[in-house]
C-alpha cells in the first residue's frame, strides 16, 4: 500500500485524479493520500487565474453539480445571451453566446452579467461607457471582437445596417452593438458640403471640335437614408451626373458659342443634374468649369483670329483719331483766319516751343525784328 503526501498553498485549489478519473478537490493544507492499486494524480490551480480550463469541466458541470455550487463560479449562457465577466469589480471579458465556463471561488471575486441580445443589438448606454473606459486601462478586455465599437463626429451621421438592412441614422455620439448572431455594419457619412472633382473631360462640340474640360462641383446629403437606400454609392452616382450633363451642355453648342458664353456649361449642368437628384437625397450646391483645354492646332487658330481682330480694331481707332485731329486743325484755322488776335496768340505759342529747343538765341534789332520776321514769313 502506497501512501502519497499533498500539500496544497492557500492561494491554491487541487484536483484529484483516481486513475485519470474525478475523485475530488483538495483544499489548502497537507492531505495524505492512500493509492493502493490504483494511480493518483493532483493537478494544482493557481487562484489569482480564475478561469478553469481542463478536459473533466464538462464533467463537473453535467454530474457533479455540488462540487460546482461549492467550489466554481458557474457560466452558462444561450444563444440569444452574452455574458459581461467582472474581476473584483472590473470588466474584463465579453463572453459570446453559449459560453460554458468555470471560475474558481476563491482570491478573486468573479461575477457575471447576462444580457439578452434577441431583441435589439443595440448595446445599453451604461455598458456602453464601461467599454470605453476599458480603453483607457493598461489591461485589455477580452471578447471586444464580438462588440463593434463607433464614434459618430459632430458634422456626421452613421448609417446602421443589419444583416443588410438599413435600420437607422446615428447622431453624433458613442455606439456599440453587438455583432453575435448578426452581422452589423455602421457608414460613417460627411454632412458638410462636399467638393466632387470631374477631370479630363474629351468631349467633341457640336462643329467637332474635341475639348478638354475640368468641372467642380459642390454638393451635400439633403436625406441621407434616402441617398443610401436608393443608391449604393451616392458619390459615384453623382459624378457620373455630372458628366453627362457635362456632354450635353458641350456637345450641342458650337465652339464659338462656348466661347462667348461660358456659364452656359454651368447653368446647363446645373440645371439637368439637379432634377436628376431631386428623388435621391442629394443636393447640388453649385457647379463651376475650372478649364477648356483646346487642341494645339485650334489656338494657333483662335491666336490668329485674335490677333487679326485686335490689329483691326487698332486700325480703325488709329484712323479715327487721325480724323479728329485734321478736323480740331481745320477748326483752329477758320477759328484765326477771322481774328489777328488768335492768330497772334498762336504765334507766340509757336515761339515759345521753339525756344523749349534752342539752348542759345541772339537776338539783333529787339524782339519785335523776331516777331514780324516769323509773321512775313506766313
Amino acid at each position: 500500500m502506497k501512501i502519497q503526501r499533498v500539500t496544497v498553498k492557500k492561494n491554491e485549489r487541487g484536483l484529484l485524479l483516481r486513475n485519470g478519473d474525478f475523485d475530488h478537490v483538495l483544499q489548502p493544507g497537507t492531505h495524505w493520500l492512500v493509492a493502493g492499486l490504483d494511480r493518483l494524480e493532483v493537478e494544482r490551480f493557481a487562484l489569482e487565474q480564475p478561469t478553469f480550463t481542463h478536459t473533466i469541466a464538462e464533467y463537473l458541470l453535467a454530474k457533479e453539480p455540488q462540487v460546482v455550487a461549492t467550489e466554481f463560479v458557474r457560466v452558462e449562457l444561450n444563444e440569444h445571451q452574452v455574458g459581461l465577466r467582472t474581476e473584483n469589480g472590473t470588466l474584463v471579458e465579453v463572453l459570446a453566446p453559449a459560453t460554458r465556463r468555470l471560475y474558481w471561488k476563491g482570491l478573486v471575486n468573479v461575477q457575471v452579467e447576462v444580457i439578452d441580445i434577441a431583441a435589439s443589438a443595440e448595446v445599453a448606454a451604461p455598458v456602453v461607457s464601461r467599454l470605453l473606459q476599458t480603453q483607457l486601462r493598461q489591461r485589455s478586455v477580452q471578447g471586444l471582437a464580438g462588440v463593434l465599437q463607433v464614434q459618430v463626429p459632430d458634422h456626421g451621421a452613421g448609417i446602421l445596417s443589419v444583416d443588410g438592412k438599413v435600420e437607422r441614422l446615428l447622431a453624433a455620439g458613442s455606439y456599440a452593438f453587438w455583432k453575435f448572431n448578426r452581422n452589423v455594419a455602421v457608414e460613417l457619412v460627411d454632412l458638410r458640403l462636399q467638393a466632387l472633382e470631374v477631370t479630363g473631360q474629351e468631349i467633341l462640340t457640336r462643329d467637332k471640335v474635341a475639348l478638354r474640360l475640368n468641372l467642380s462641383a459642390t454638393w451635400r446629403y439633403a436625406d441621407v437614408l434616402k441617398a443610401f437606400r436608393e443608391l449604393a454609392k451616392p458619390a459615384e452616382h453623382l459624378y457620373r451626373e455630372l458628366q453627362f450633363g457635362l456632354r450635353a451642355a458641350v456637345g450641342t453648342r458650337s465652339l464659338d458659342e462656348l466661347l462667348e458664353n461660358k456659364t452656359v456649361i454651368d447653368e446647363v449642368v446645373t440645371a439637368q443634374v439637379t432634377a436628376k437628384l431631386a428623388g435621391y437625397g442629394l443636393q447640388l450646391d453649385g457647379v463651376g468649369v475650372k478649364d477648356i483645354v483646346l487642341p494645339g492646332e485650334m489656338k494657333t487658330i483662335l491666336a490668329q483670329v485674335v490677333e487679326a481682330g485686335k490689329a483691326a480694331e487698332a486700325n480703325v481707332i488709329r484712323r479715327r483719331e487721325e480724323t479728329a485731329a485734321t478736323r480740331s486743325l481745320l477748326n483752329t484755322a477758320k477759328v484765326m483766319e477771322g481774328n489777328p488776335v488768335a492768330l497772334r496768340m498762336k504765334e507766340l505759342e509757336t515761339l515759345e516751343r521753339v525756344a523749349e529747343r534752342i539752348d542759345k538765341i541772339s537776338v539783333i534789332g529787339g524782339l519785335d525784328q523776331v516777331l514780324n520776321g516769323l509773321v512775313k514769313l506766313r
